[in-house]
């Protein structure tokens, strides 16, 4: 059972509004084709906003903690993704992956502390079924606020503790977790041992940066790699690319 992140900034050219990077998003799409037909079973895939979401989120002061009443606004970032998600179900389609979206504006909320509420036994009957599961980035209800965004890393961490995932695998624009020297950590088991590099800041934490990532996943239960998407078809074949962190 694997779940696997997209990363936003992988997939999409980040420096240029709703602009896909087609290039990376046909690598990945064959990895992911390719490791099925090899055998792999129990696949969720989230993807992340890039320069569709964030673009989106950006332009009506929307994030993780401030939210929008407007229904314009709300539609706006939601459309956004989904055309994002469109793309990325195509090219796994056209290589046969039997690929269904779940969009979690209608499955997810939070509750007024901000505690992320995400039901999964649609997501576990669609494994059972023989479908590979794609989630995404998205605008959610949120009690008191409207609403605000659910990232890519907060579903991941959602849905392999629900799920009892074996394996999370982050593919990002970096082949690690990097330190002082721009060299990659090979493993991770102690967050303050690496906070230094990682610059830990709050602010950091809030924004989906390394650290917040880093953080997240040792609370969990699987062992987490983050790798380059060059990397991403060995992850899938069961190796441990990148930075491990357990």
């Amino acid at each position: 059972m694997i779940v696997l992140k997209l990363g936003g900034s992988v997939i999409t050219e980040k420096d240029r509004p709703e602009t896909l990077d087609g290039d990376a998003l046909e690598r990945a799409a064959d990895a992911i084709a390719a490791a099925l037909e090899a055998g792999l079973e129990d696949l969720v895939i989230v993807h992340g906003g890039g320069s569709f979401g964030h673009h989106n989120a950006s332009e009506h002061g929307v994030s993780t903690t401030a939210g929008t009443h407007d229904a314009d606004a709300a539609l706006a970032i939601h459309g956004a993704m989904k055309t994002l998600n469109q793309f990325v179900l195509r090219r796994l389609l056209e290589r046969d992956v039997q690929a269904v979206p779940v969009h979690p504006f209608s499955a997810a909320h939070r509750d007024r502390d901000g505690t992320l509420e995400l039901p999964t036994g649609q997501v576990e009957t669609m494994l059972d079924e023989g479908f590979v599961p794609v989630l995404h980035g998205d605008v959610i209800a949120h009690a008191g606020s409207g609403a605000t965004i659910v990232s890519g890393d907060e579903l991941v961490a959602e849905l392999a503790a629900d799920l009892d995932a074996d394996r999370i695998g982050l593919c990002s624009t970096v082949p690690g977790v990097l330190d002082d020297a721009d060299a990659v950590i090979d493993r991770i088991d102690d967050f303050d041992a690496v906070a230094d590099v990682l610059g830990a800041s709050e602010a950091t934490d809030v924004t989906g940066g390394m650290a917040g990532k880093v953080r997240t996943l040792l609370a969990l239960e699987a062992e987490a790699s983050i790798f380059g998407l060059e990397a991403l078809a060995a992850f899938l074949a069961g190796e441990n690319p990148g930075t491990t962190i357990d």
